[in-house]
């Protein structure tokens, strides 16, 4: 399976700007939500059921969860109902310290399809915390001679708490000299100054103690109290004077310690001791105190750890500077961290889907968040993927992206993927996060069983052994697991006549093919059939293949003679003239082979003769052949046995016996040979017997009946009676007794006299010489 490529290279980096997102997909928020802190655990928030306008069956199927910024999961779902639940208690001033309002943000993520909703929860101050002075007592001293009106500053408390449950007033015990009035800083807090409503006289009163309380606002309120020392001291009528009020400093985030923010410089026209000024941190946080020191001569203000932009962006602290006669002055310094790209971008996957099935449309793999700390462009970031993957990156709600299948997925073609998400911020220099997710690609059968070959072609020898291994064929399913697992298997044949299933078998397992019987060339040379293979898959796939299976031949049959039957019950006797030339054809073996090839090929060959070198056989054609002219010394009577051997390899033979008649003229009547007697003599069979016995009687009869009738007319006519002489038949016989044509060795016709000697048994006949034409004179010639 291969989907063709039709997509040109696309650009797959996208910009995100967090500031203005360009939404993508529709997407709404929720809420707002909020809950008041310390609530305890398991509280109910609200239903996102409701919210959601979806059905509790409808949450479940869509796979509904909650993803919380950070490591922290302040809320939990409950799919069953819908509600969504504090999973913790919630410490405002812990969550968001002097942050108003404190703000959680969350996302509602639903699958099938994606929607990501935006939603926030509000936790609610309450006033849990009272009002607290880093100092329990406050020293002042002030002259006597100090105007009334003039205004000292007082330390001011501390209130975790936020809002109207911050603090709200601050108050002094009751007194003649003094009062308190309460200050708001830029920044929200509130500070007390001690101004004085009445001149001092050391001498009357040297030293006053009072009370200073700080209230919140809460319901019912909180305070806090210190005690307040004041030192009447005698006159200096000159404060230190700064050069500026405000001092406004940039710093970058990334300067190392004990780095120089500023040096603040203060005058006192007084002299001597008044005129001698140090400086120190009026009211300092305990952030500020940690991180900025100053030196008390020269007004030099270092960095004691490193600022980081994205922690606090700016400080705010006053300075005061004080002379030996305790009068003092203040400046504020305003240090803004000025952002430096220094962190790169984060990756946070929400949702993440491997294995995925091949074959399969458009599929979310996952679902992930890009967020970067800094500000500017150094917060604005590029995402992207490797361009070589079928994969799509598309921006979503915010800072969310989703990657999606680009096309569908052959696990043939590759079963896992390593994508690399690489986050790129704009900052300089640029900063860039790569995240990696391995996706696996499932299988699906989708992938037949190839066989190796389309056809197989077997060769068996003849005669085999039963259960024999002769061959095997092989199939490769390139899918995995049980979808690739091969099944091998037999199929019907076309024809149900042919006996597939006793012929052969195949092993299911590995395709190893077995003859189940012995085969016999000269029965069946050859035959075919299909094998079928099948995988384990669902729905399983299969495929087929030809196999010919090919019979070699083995030379397991010996030649078999036609001619001259070698069964009968009398030999064959061939006639041969004594005159025949060299080269006579007496007579032809035929033999045939049931054998195939080589197998098959005969040769002829003498094996035995009466007379040696008097006939030869031709080695290919079986003809038996005079080589030599014939003799008055050549017996009669020939026996030739003839050979006949096959190619084969070991050759078998088979034998033939020819009985030869060598006659004058065809003038001599046919005897049986000896061995033809001995073998009319060897015992036969019961039926044989019988009847032989009673064709042999029927015959004896009648030729005996045929002799004594000619005896009887022979001798009625009175002819001569001499010794040697027997009367001839007058005439002819009425037919030609032989005639052998065809192989032209024979070519004239010829009649014979027979007559009874009277002198001789019945076995002996006499012959005469045949009768010629314009011969008036006959020879006979006894032949017993």
């Amino acid at each position: 399976m291969e989907t063709g490529r039709m997509h040109n290279h696309r650009q797959r980096q996208v910009l995100v700007f967090f500031v203005c997102l360009s939404m993508s997909w529709g997407s709404a928020d929720l809420g707002p939500y909020s809950v008041v802190e310390e609530t305890e655990r398991g509280s109910f928030v609200a239903n996102l059921a409701k919210d959601l306008e979806l059905g509790l069956a409808e949450m479940a199927t869509r796979a509904v969860r909650i993803i919380s910024q950070g490591n922290k999961e302040h809320l939990q779902l409950k799919v069953q109902t819908g509600d969504l639940l504090l999973n913790e208690k919630l410490d405002r001033e812990e969550l968001c310290g002097p942050t108003e309002p404190c703000i959680l943000h969350f996302q509602v993520l639903m699958e099938k399809p994606l929607e990501i909703f935006q939603a926030e929860l509000r936790v609610k101050d309450i006033n849990d915390h009272s009002p607290v002075f880093n100092e329990r007592e406050i020293i002042l001293k002030i002259p006597e001679n100090s105007p009334t009106g003039t205004a000292f500053p007082l330390s001011n408390a501390l209130d975790l708490d936020v809002g109207s449950n911050n603090i709200q007033n601050y108050t002094i015990s009751p007194n003649f000299h003094f009062r308190v009035i309460t200050h708001k800083r830029s920044d929200g807090r509130k500070y007390p100054e001690l101004v004085l409503d009445k001149e001092l006289d050391r001498e009357e009163e040297p030293e006053i103690s009072l009370t200073l309380t700080a209230l919140d606002g809460g319901s019912p309120p909180r305070y806090g109290t210190a005690q307040v020392r004041i030192e009447v001291v005698d006159i200096n009528d000159n404060a230190p004077q700064f050069q500026q009020l405000l001092y406004k400093v940039h710093i970058p985030e990334n300067s190392p310690v004990g780095s120089l923010v500023v040096t603040v410089s203060a005058s006192d026209v007084d002299s001597g001791l008044y005129g001698k000024i140090s400086y120190t941190f009026f009211q300092p946080s305990e952030d500020i105190s940690k991180t900025l020191e100053v030196n008390p001569k020269t007004g030099e203000i270092r960095l004691r750890k490193q600022v980081d932009f994205e922690t606090v962006f700016s400080y705010e602290v006053d300075v005061k500077a004080t002379d030996g006669g305790g009068l003092s002055g203040k400046c504020t310094l305003l240090l803004q961290v000025v952002d430096v790209n220094d962190n790169p971008p984060e990756v946070t996957v929400s949702a993440l889907t491997s294995p995925i099935p091949e074959n399969s449309p458009e599929i979310v793999v996952a679902v992930f968040s890009v967020s970067d700390p800094d500000s500017g462009d150094n917060g604005k970031t590029t995402c992207s993927i490797q361009d070589d993957l079928p994969f799509l990156l598309k921006p979503s709600v915010k800072n969310f992206y989703t990657l999606v299948t680009e096309r569908t997925l052959d696990r043939e073609e590759r079963a896992e993927y390593n994508i690399t998400i690489t986050v790129t911020d704009m900052g300089t220099p640029r900063l860039k996060t790569e995240h990696n997710i391995t996706v696996l690609v499932s299988d699906v059968n989708d992938n037949a069983p190839a066989f190796t070959q389309t056809s197989y072609t077997l060769w068996v020898r003849e005669n085999n052994s039963p259960a024999l291994h002769i061959g095997s064929v092989s199939a490769t399913d390139t899918d995995a697991g049980a979808n690739a697992q091969v099944t091998y298997s037999l199929l019907p044949p076309p024809d149900p006549l042919v006996p597939l299933a006793s012929l052969v078998s195949i092993n299911p397992d590995n395709g190893h093919l077995f003859a189940l019987t012995s085969l016999d060339y000269e029965a069946l040379r050859a035959f075919e059939f299909r094998v079928g293979a099948t995988d384990r898959g669902s729905p399983a796939l299969s495929s087929q293949a030809l196999v010919r299976v090919l019979v070699a031949d083995a030379n397991d049959n010996a030649p078999f003679v036609l001619y001259p039957l070698q069964n009968a019950s009398a030999p064959c006797t061939e006639l041969v003239p004594r005159a025949a030339e060299p080269g006579y054809l007496v007579t032809k073996v035929v033999a045939v082979d049931g054998d195939a090839g080589q197998n098959a090929w005969l040769s002829y060959q003498l094996l035995k003769a009466t007379e040696p070198g008097l006939f030869g056989v031709w080695a290919h054609n079986g003809e038996v052949r005079t080589a030599r002219l014939l003799s008055e010394r050549d017996a009669p009577k020939q026996r030739l046995v003839v050979l006949v051997k096959d190619n084969g390899e070991p050759p078998l033979s088979a034998s033939v016996t020819l009985h030869v008649l060598l006659v004058d003229g065809f003038s001599q009547p046919y005897l049986p040979a000896p061995e033809a007697e001995a073998a009319a003599a060897a015992p036969a069979d019961p039926l044989t017997v019988y009847l032989v016995v009673a064709l042999a009687s029927v015959s004896s009869l009648f030729l005996f009946s045929v002799l004594v009738f000619v005896a009887v007319r022979l001798c009625r006519r009175g002819g001569e009676a001499s010794a040697g002489r027997c009367p001839v038949a007058e005439g002819h016989f009425p037919g030609h007794l032989v005639d052998v044509s065809g192989t032209g060795t024979l070519s004239q016709s010829y009649q014979y006299e027979l007559c009874l000697t009277r002198e001789t048994g019945t076995n002996e006949f006499k012959v005469l010489k045949p009768i010629l034409p314009n011969l008036s004179s006959k020879k006979s010639q006894q032949v017993k």
